[in-house]
């Protein structure tokens, strides 16, 4: 962008106010889908049922210059339905024809109903940013971002995601009841939308892609120093041996975060440090993201369960346990 208009930072902020206009009371959940757009990688969205998990991101895709596809994922799709299949021209030829999941933006809803062959043909464009069909390479475009939603009390017909799956997820974000005053606010918020819906309505212009480019750029050089560095992977380390820290920790973990938590909090951190006009990282900004970026990377053990102690719980305790070296 050039000098006399706005900057990366200011017109990301003004994308993160727009879809924070549509999803009242949800501000965290918001910055948290930020960050992983900056961050270049996925998330996923568990929450009840109505609880505006679709609606931001559709809302992300309103305000940014996007390719939009949406997946229903339920237990008879089919890989093909995903990634795209040949199909034999009259010709005798066969033509790739490309899947949803080769737009910018993919909502993945209801993800835990796929079956494990869809899972893993999703695992794929995830993790390596292409698909192979029939023995040949696709790459997804340069802005590519898997959304996907989760339902947590609905178990019939579901699917648990394999571990694997889900240490690609950069980010676990979990979405709450708004408060009451928010609630209020949201029924205003739809009543003015269906009467805007009657009437000719003009909306801002979509943000470009650049502007997440230009802003990933500076954000790589956000620095980090060793001390916060450190930091970061006592915490992994703490996940990892657990005894060492505390005996009840060591009774609710079972198996700790992999490399992929190291890299998700040195990511996100960096990304928060940039969002609040910074250029360099603090112990606060890790401990802001630590809980999206790990809960989903712990397992819990028997105890756990046995003492009612939640994921959130057990990270409560380890940034209690864990000191910043100074």
């Amino acid at each position: 962008m050039d000098g006399a208009g706005p900057s990366a930072r200011e017109v990301v902020r003004d994308l993160q106010a727009r879809i924070g206009q549509d999803i009242i009371g949800q501000e965290r959940v918001v910055e948290r889908i930020v960050i992983a757009l900056l961050a270049d990688g996925n998330v996923l969205l568990e929450g009840l049922p109505g609880l505006a998990k679709t609606r931001a991101i559709k809302s992300l895709s309103k305000n940014l210059e996007s390719d939009f596809s949406r997946i229903q994922f339920t237990p008879d799709l089919l890989p093909s339905d995903v990634t795209g299949g040949e199909i034999l021209r009259q010709d005798g030829q066969f033509e790739f024809r490309k899947g949803p999941i080769f737009g910018n933006l993919i909502l993945a809803d209801e993800i835990n109903r796929a079956p494990p062959k869809v899972q893993s043909a999703l695992l794929e464009a995830m993790e390596e940013r292409h698909v192979t069909v029939a023995g040949k390479r696709y790459d997804l475009p340069p802005l590519f971002m898997v959304l996907a939603t989760q339902n947590p009390i609905e178990q019939e017909g579901t699917y648990p995601l394999p571990e694997a799956q889900m240490d690609r997820f950069l980010m676990h974000i979990r979405i709450d009841y708004p408060s009451d005053a928010d609630e209020v606010k949201v029924m205003r918020l739809v009543r003015s939308e269906n009467t805007a819906a009657s009437g000719k309505t003009s909306s801002p212009p979509k943000i470009p892609q650049q502007v997440i480019f230009d802003a990933r750029r500076e954000i790589d050089r956000v620095t980090t120093k060793d001390v916060v560095e450190t930091y970061m992977v006592a915490l992994i380390a703490a996940t990892r041996r657990p005894a060492e820290y505390a005996d009840k920790l060591k009774d609710w973990i079972a198996i700790g975060a992999s490399p992929r938590g190291s890299l998700a909090l040195d990511k996100c951190s960096r990304t928060y440090a940039w969002l609040q006009g910074r250029d360099f990282v603090t112990p606060e900004d890790v401990q802001a993201v630590a809980h999206d970026c790990l809960r989903h990377r712990i397992s819990l053990g028997y105890q756990a369960g046995a003492d009612g102690v939640s994921a959130d719980a057990v990270l409560d305790e380890i940034v209690r346990q864990v000191a910043v070296a100074i």
